[in-house]
């Protein structure tokens, strides 16, 4: 790939287009969110929308869904929104709270949006709410962009 390639990951494509080329070049590997039953809402660029049904195997102790399942679907959601304009982004860190606990066969929707991105950094606000759109938990990520990596080729 040459360098002029290296900085316009988006062959031409809309923003839109691209941040869904992404979403399915990322889908196909991603063998967390499929194995967690993780599904699509909505992707746009610096924007997504997941969704994922409480299981039994996901309670803990006390009957509600542990933690970690909560915190994997809002960094499912941060992931797909850092890497929608194409270029190889991961966390840099990130810091969850949890506000109600997550309930046997709850629908949790995770809603990942773009709040500042400045050269290899970005920093997003993730919200986390049951299907009766009540707060679970909230989430703030910050990314790191590598230099010249695509996700998908294009």
């Amino acid at each position: 790939m040459t360098e002029a390639a290296y900085r316009d990951m988006t062959n031409g494509l809309d923003p839109q287009r691209l941040a869904e080329h992404v979403r399915d070049g990322m889908s196909e590997n991603d063998r967390t969110v499929r194995s967690l039953g993780i599904r699509f809402d909505a992707v746009a660029p610096g924007y997504a929308k997941l969704r994922m049904t409480v299981r039994d195997e996901m309670l803990n102790g006390f009957g509600i869904c542990h933690g970690g399942y909560i915190t994997v679907l809002a960094d499912s959601a941060f992931a797909y929104a850092c890497n929608s304009h194409n270029e190889q982004t991961v966390a840099s860190g990130l810091s969850v709270d949890f506000m109600a606990p997550g309930r046997p066969a709850d629908v949790l929707t995770a809603e990942a949006k773009e709040v500042f991105v400045a050269g290899r950094t970005g920093l997003y606000d993730v919200t986390v709410v049951n299907q009766r759109e009540e707060l679970v938990a909230v989430m703030r990520g910050k990314s790191y962009r590598l230099k010249g990596r695509a996700v998908v080729e294009l």
